[in-house]
């Protein structure tokens, strides 16, 4: 028993150690002779060489069934989201609130549609083509640089008195304040079934006063040359045409609730879980 419950000192387990890394009289390399080891590398070397094989062989079948220029599966969103800028967002959702007063309360949604506008400028849009047509542009082949397809232009100057460019404060401290309206895209959407989807804007509620509304271009359509779209790949300079609302007759000191829909065969603006499509409602404040 005495034997059985003697410790071991440091100095033998650092011996008994060594034997088992190699033992100069069996010849064992960590229990093993070296003919054993050359056969478990051999058989883990071909273990790790098959499954590698395989994995490579299962991507490579999946992305020969993927087409890179539209997804196979494409959620169900079937109507377009509509966003809105400036874009403030409160504790309700879209909340613009200003002064006319005071620059500083102006000032950044100003600077937010100048920022946004800057890819809308006749040099960010040099790679596209101006189209005249009132058509859908339907391209079956790839006519653009690198094997894409076509974009047609749309510069800042189509929206106008809302452009930046001939008021470049939006008509913010008059109290008639453009704001910008856009359609989020969706391949191969085909929106206004051959008509011009158009935005329009009213009041929420009870106001009793109609909204007085400039839109640019004119009439508030997006011309049907900017559809279909056909995705980042086939279109890498594509660009959202654009609609501009200004407000001429907003009440002062109140809160007004607004919705801007988007008018056209296709696009629903009635979805009670989703308030974003096809229309986008935010709240308008300005103070004298």
């Amino acid at each position: 028993m005495a034997t059985l419950n003697e410790k071991k000192t440091c100095s033998e387990r650092m011996e008994n150690f060594r034997r088992f890394v190699w033992n100069p009289e069996t010849k064992l390399f960590m229990g093993r002779s070296l003919i054993n080891w050359v056969w478990i590398s051999l058989y883990y070397l071909a273990f790790y060489v098959v499954m590698s094989g395989l994995f490579a062989l299962s991507i490579y079948s999946l992305m020969r069934t993927i087409n890179p220029y539209e997804p196979d599966y494409q959620d169900q969103l079937k109507s377009p989201g509509v966003t809105l800028r400036p874009d403030v967002y409160g504790d309700r959702g879209l909340q613009i609130y200003y002064n006319v007063s005071d620059n500083k309360t102006w000032e950044g949604l100003v600077t937010t549609l100048h920022t946004f506008l800057t890819a809308y400028t006749p040099a960010a849009q040099h790679l596209n083509i101006n189209c005249t047509n009132n058509t859908y542009f339907i391209q079956d082949t790839f006519d653009g640089p690198n094997k894409t397809k076509l974009s047609c232009k749309f510069t800042s100057d189509m929206l106008q008195n809302c452009s930046g460019i001939s008021d470049p404060t939006f008509g913010f401290p008059e109290g008639k304040p453009c704001f910008i309206i856009k359609m989020n895209r969706i391949i191969k959407f085909f929106p206004g079934n051959g008509t011009a989807p158009r935005v329009n804007c009213t009041y929420v509620g009870k106001e009793s006063r109609p909204l007085e509304v400039d839109y640019y271009p004119v009439n508030g359509t997006f011309n049907l040359h900017y559809f279909p779209y056909y995705g980042k790949k086939a279109q890498p300079s594509y660009s959202n045409p654009l609609v501009a609302v200004k407000f001429l007759n907003i009440t002062r000191n109140t809160e007004l609730k607004i919705v801007c829909k988007i008018i056209g065969a296709g696009i629903t603006f009635d979805n009670a879980h989703d308030p974003y499509e096809g229309k986008v409602e935010f709240k308008l404040k300005i103070e004298d």
